[in-house]
């Protein structure tokens, strides 16, 4: 079974419409939709709340043997092995980790990211915009609550999408070439900066 039909059979055995799983998890139901039908995959939070909202692993959800094998691996991050001042450089502690867990990659790019708004936080946001001269509220609310930082990292003809926060590096492994500068996962589109930690 692939992602899509084992998400859409776990969706159906909690009784939950497209329509209710995209509103449990804040995202739009063709988001649902095309993750049912292999045409995306959700990001890293949402793929870790689907699992605990439908009551299957990520393990089941994402292995695959007929076909790609998406891996995710989560590991500690100790950081006092890590410099915390930046002396002659602009590198960012989080650039040292994902050099260190990465030794042999080919490129490691940071990305920026930004969720798709469903209809409601667009009028929310609008309205702020209006009342209180502030754009791009939601984004700036999006980030608080994911404030990690994300690469996407070439190694060995595999690409990564790895996140760093506080305490983990978490890496998911690709199951497609991405060579755009702007990519879609799930509800979230991804852009590579310019901020290229390794060539």
């Amino acid at each position: 079974m692939t992602f899509g039909e084992k998400l859409k059979t776990a969706r159906l055995n909690a009784g939950l419409s497209q329509e209710q799983l995209a509103q449990k998890l804040c995202v739009s139901r063709q988001a649902v939709t095309k993750w049912e039908n292999d045409r995306g995959l959700p990001d890293t939070l949402n793929l870790k709340s689907i699992s605990e909202m439908l009551d299957v692993s990520i393990d089941y959800l994402l292995d695959n043997s007929s076909a790609e094998t998406v891996n995710v691996i989560k590991e500690i991050i100790a950081w006092d092995k890590y410099p915390t001042v930046r002396k002659l450089s602009n590198k960012l502690r989080e650039d040292y980790v994902v050099e260190d867990f990465y030794q042999n990659a080919d490129s490691i790019t940071q990305l920026s990211w930004t969720r798709k708004l469903s209809r409601k936080e667009k009028i929310l946001d609008l309205t702020i915009l209006f009342v209180g001269h502030i754009a791009g509220t939601m984004e700036i609310v999006d980030h608080l609550k994911d404030p990690g930082i994300y690469y996407l990292v070439e190694q060995d003809k595999n690409q990564y999408l790895v996140r760093i926060d506080k305490e983990f590096i978490t890496s998911t492994r690709m199951p497609y070439q991405v060579r755009e500068k702007k990519f879609v996962i799930g509800d979230i589109t991804f852009s590579r900066t310019l901020n290229r930690v390794r060539n």
